[in-house]
């Protein structure tokens, strides 16, 4: 007969056998991306310098004026409220085109219109309006895009 005096030791449990695992190494802060930050700095800190670098580098364009303005979609039947615009300007003033955005973001809705000659804006069309996720290169892109669709860029 077994000697009741002396204590059992105890089943071991599955978890006693396994390693005690080492905290979990707390993970670097990534820096926000472009794109998430504030509207207003991220078209005058970035957008603006890519959108130029690239029509004076790329495309040859020496005399490229571009600004960010709030003021009214200057087109006939338009509301007169004053929305952020980018406003390209070259060849002495003769082309012009606007990137009028109708929020303070990028992801809302955007508007593009341009002229020529100094003339008002006859029309304008959505602008890259079936993107989902917008980057700096690819609002770059589209301007890129739209401009040599008119055929205002060197090679048309």
């Amino acid at each position: 007969m077994a000697d009741e005096s002396t204590p059992k030791a105890p089943a071991a449990k599955p978890d006693d056998k396994a390693p005690a695992k080492a905290p979990a190494k707390a993970k670097k802060a990534k820096p926000p991306k472009l794109e998430d930050k504030p509207f207003a700095e991220f078209i005058e800190q970035h957008f603006l310098p890519a959108v130029k670098t690239v029509l004076e580098k790329e495309e040859g364009l020496d005399d490229l004026q571009i600004s960010f303005e709030t003021q009214p979609i200057n087109i006939v039947g338009v509301d007169q409220d004053s929305y952020p615009q980018v406003i390209g300007r070259w060849a002495n003033g003769s082309r012009q085109f606007n990137i009028a955005f109708l929020e303070d973001s990028i992801k809302g809705p955007k508007i593009y219109s341009f002229a020529t000659n100094g003339a008002t804006p006859s029309t304008i069309e959505q602008f890259m309006g079936d993107e989902r996720r917008i980057t700096l290169d690819l609002m770059v892109l589209y301007v890129l895009r739209r401009l040599k669709g008119q055929k205002w860029l060197k090679g048309n």
